[in-house]
């Protein structure tokens, strides 16, 4: 009888222990303590110069002993000449309290949303995006209020990257090639793919090919008003050149491109707002000296994944 007693004491320790241990692990994993932990839908947006869109981040906070009826969205600005001071954007009140519900919340802002009330190196940010560099950024932060009255800065952000729309991949869906006013190549001689890097928010970089030719890099602009030019000189000051040769447009040499157009219908941007796929109409060339003048017509539509 002894040892039954001190058989079923010792059970009765370890069912105790076993029962303190559940409970911690419950209050360390769940939200029974901490509370106002966020999961965000949207890490990471891409912000694109001169689209004039509206943006959405959303996100849910599971509810458990301690609830999160609030949070508060507080956005800053980073860029090459340090970061903004940090303001509150917007308050979220989370109406889905019940204990096991996801109480979700969403919050959208357009460029003047963004801007508003940050200032950097004492000034405010610019009214036009145009002037925004690539790589530029806005932070999201999430301020959760709980029920306890407690306030709980989250660790995940959102990022939202300053990019533009026509930088990408393009394949060639027409496309004309003039060697001293003899069609000499179409677009079946032109590369699958063409590569188009942004360098800031109007200037852009053709990767390796000019036309159907490989070895080259080459910068074209695009306007408020989707107008494509070609800039005198590359970033780095060097007079822009194709195949080594001096640049030729149709403003610039009119009567050199008299093969390719040269109206309103070409150097232009057509876009897609429903598939992404956009064209580049573009017109251009080069000249060499003592033989004369090579010219290209060619639409690049961007390839969507």
């Amino acid at each position: 009888m002894k040892n039954l007693k001190i058989f079923l004491t010792l059970i009765l320790a370890l069912s105790f222990v076993t029962s303190c241990i559940d409970e911690d692990n419950d209050e360390l994993t769940g939200n029974a303590i901490t509370g106002g932990l966020l999961t965000l839908n949207n890490t990471a947006i891409g912000y694109v110069v001169g689209n004039g869109s509206t943006y959405t981040a959303t996100g849910s906070v599971y509810q458990g002993d301690v609830q999160t009826v609030k949070v508060e969205i507080y956005k800053s600005f980073t860029s090459s000449a340090g970061t903004s001071n940090e303001a509150l954007y917007d308050t979220i009140t989370i109406s889905d309290t019940a204990i096991g519900d996801n109480g979700t919340f969403s919050t959208s802002f357009t460029y003047e949303d963004l801007i508003s009330g940050l200032t950097l190196a004492g000034s405010p940010l610019p009214a036009n995006d145009g002037e925004l560099a690539i790589g530029d950024y806005w932070t999201l932060r999430y301020v959760s209020t709980l029920s306890t009255g407690e306030v709980v800065s989250n660790a995940n952000t959102t990022k939202v990257s300053v990019g533009t729309r026509f930088a990408g991949l393009y394949r060639t869906v027409d496309a004309a090639y003039y060697r001293i006013g003899v069609l000499t190549y179409t677009e079946v001689d032109y590369p699958a793919v063409t590569v188009i890097e942004s360098v800031d928010a109007t200037t852009y970089r053709v990767v390796e090919y000019f036309g159907a030719f490989n070895g080259n890099e080459w910068y074209f602009q695009i306007d408020e008003n989707d107008k494509i030019t070609y800039p005198d000189e590359t970033p780095a000051g060097d007079a822009q050149t194709g195949n080594g040769q001096p640049f030729i447009t149709c403003e610039s040499n009119p009567t050199d491109m008299a093969t390719v157009p040269c109206g309103a219908d070409t150097n232009i941007v057509i876009r897609d707002d429903v598939n992404g796929a956009d064209q580049l109409v573009m017109s251009f060339g080069y000249y060499t000296p003592n033989s004369g003048p090579r010219t290209f017509y060619q639409v690049l539509e961007k390839i969507v994944e």
